[in-house]
């Protein structure tokens, strides 16, 4: 919901940071994989309780996600990248959830409400992005995409507030998952109304 506004402010400071990255011969392939290790790493952190120092590793992995799309954004967006980009953040949302799963088994059915919650807007996020491309469908709101990016109640920015609550209070993992479960259904719902609707436009129906 508000990733768009959030860009505007950081994207300044991603790109100069990016311009060292460049120079110093990176690509945004590397960053991508290095920064997914690195959010891993994060589950056995939650795992063991050791909240604090998953939420550093969290914040880590969301600084070099916004740091390989700037790198990418100089030397060239790939389709390689944009895939790896994709498919390793939703790797990592689900995983982060499952390490709160380990933790705390007595709340695994929170947890999996949530990844559940996940796949309704990850599946309504995707699946549009390939009839977006197959009709010529594009948007800039967001920035300079390899897909189109279909917005909603809860984004990035949304899903990573969720986590550093979770990691801040712990004890209230049952009713943060539940409530951030119900506002992904919203995002669900209103993208297959959007979606509906655009496509039968661009069908002519």
């Amino acid at each position: 919901m508000i990733d768009a506004r959030l860009r505007r402010l950081i994207d300044p400071a991603l790109n100069l940071a990016a311009t060292g990255l460049v120079k110093a011969g990176l690509s945004a392939n590397s960053i991508t994989i290095s920064g997914f290790l690195i959010g891993m790493t994060a589950v056995p952190l939650i795992s063991f309780h050791h909240y604090e120092l998953a939420l550093v590793v969290i914040l880590g992995n969301r600084l070099m996600d916004g740091l390989d799309g700037a790198v990418a954004k100089q030397i060239g967006i790939t389709d390689v990248g944009a895939y790896l980009d994709i498919v390793l953040d939703f790797i990592f949302y689900s995983a982060i959830v499952f390490g709160f799963a380990i933790a705390n088994p007595d709340q695994a059915v929170y947890a999996a409400f949530l990844i559940f919650s996940f796949i309704g807007t990850g599946s309504s996020f995707l699946a549009f992005a390939i009839f977006a491309a197959k009709h010529n469908l594009s948007t800039e709101f967001r920035g300079a995409k390899s897909i189109y990016y279909l917005g909603g109640l809860t984004e990035g920015t949304e899903t990573i507030l969720l986590f550093v609550l979770l990691c801040l209070f712990p004890a209230w993992f049952a009713i943060l998952a539940t409530i951030f479960g119900i506002m992904c259904w919203i995002t669900t719902s209103t993208r297959i109304y959007y979606a509906w609707n655009q496509l039968r436009r661009s069908n002519g129906s």
